[in-house]
């Protein structure tokens, strides 16, 4: 692709500039053909781009914006005072079709209603969710969606979600015919909510989804399937258990400064780095960003407390939808799967 533009919430997330501009330099300086605009307080911004390589500022432009959506504003007040804001902004660009992406770390559910509204859902598709791929035990990806966009789903967003996974697992990942499994509290179909269970049901009707049951948590990471559907509140309590369980695991292994005999070190280095290797690509850094999947444009979510290292990989998640036209796909399939929704 010779132009790919992406708009960046440079206010966002718990650290704002100090984390997003140096994660924009980064992202710049490893993809030659990628432009960003950077929206936020310029006065904010510019000290970070002091040790900037000169290269990397031509394809970076600063696009001011002297208000920001705060992290803990409720979702409704923060849309209706938003004009001027840094998300709002970015968002703007991307509707005006000045960037092909957005990406923002800030107030999750203002990011969702804001999209929704200025972006619009794609045909057949009554809210957005978010979707991230994580690392499993078979060596390949699971996609784990909603993570906190819709507290609340009923059947049909269930089902809809469903859709989107897989087709999100099939022409991004490249899994052919990839399973398809609702989080339970058990394998047992007299088991769940009334709307997992009716979501199950439709599901079981649906040719083009090879949909394979229920699954429990325990099962996340086991590869046993490739998309795991589940309303937004379940989702997010999810995966930061699960990210939350890694850092420490994580941080045990490079924790421990006792004295020991030279032997005892060379060991422990040694376990350490065995383990490090084993389960280095469980570190939550290394998969930030979900994708606000259902819109008819790519928005990525970062996670809010994402260090540099992790906010360049949304900038990279970003880049990827643009690559392989996420939203397009989506929506070519959506017409197949679901006919009746228009």
């Amino acid at each position: 692709m010779s132009r790919l533009t992406i708009a960046l919430d440079a206010m966002g997330g718990d650290f704002g500039p100090c984390v997003t501009v140096p994660a924009a330099l980064q992202a710049l300086a490893s993809n030659p053909a990628l432009n960003i605009k950077l929206v936020g307080n310029l006065s904010d911004i510019q000290p970070h781009l002091k040790q900037c390589d000169p290269a990397a500022l031509e394809r970076l432009q600063l696009i001011p914006a002297e208000l920001m959506v705060a992290n803990d504003a409720k979702p409704s007040q923060a849309i209706r005072n938003s004009r001027g804001t840094s998300m709002r902004i970015a968002l703007e660009l991307l509707k005006e079709g000045e960037a092909q992406a957005c990406v923002s770390a800030g107030n999750t559910g203002a990011l969702m209603g804001l999209a929704k509204m200025m972006l619009k859902p794609l045909d057949g598709i009554d809210r957005p969710a978010l979707v991230t791929a994580l690392p499993n035990q078979k060596g390949g990806k699971t996609l784990l969606l909603d993570l906190g966009a819709n507290v609340e789903c009923d059947s049909d967003m269930l089902v809809q979600f469903a859709v989107m996974g897989a087709v999100m697992a099939e022409e991004i990942l490249q899994i052919n015919n990839p399973r398809v499994a609702l989080l339970n509290i058990g394998e047992e179909e007299t088991k769940g909510l009334d709307n997992i269970q009716a979501a199950a049901a439709i599901l079981r009707n649906v040719q083009q989804i090879n949909y394979i049951g229920y699954l429990e948590g325990n099962d996340l990471l086991t590869g046993e399937t490739d998309v795991l559907v589940c309303d937004g509140f379940v989702g997010n309590v999810t995966l930061k258990t699960l990210e939350g369980v890694v850092r420490v695991f994580l941080s045990l292994l490079s924790s421990g400064k006792r004295k020991r005999l030279w032997w005892m070190k060379l060991i422990s280095y040694w376990f350490k780095k065995s383990l490090s290797k084993r389960f280095g690509h469980l570190n939550p850094d290394r998969y930030n960003g979900a994708c606000l999947l259902g819109l008819r444009s790519s928005v990525i979510k970062s996670h809010g407390a994402a260090n540099q290292q992790a906010f360049t990989v949304a900038i990279e998640q970003a880049v990827q939808a643009v690559e392989r036209q996420v939203p397009t796909q989506i929506a070519a399939r959506l017409q197949a799967v679901l006919p009746k929704s228009e």
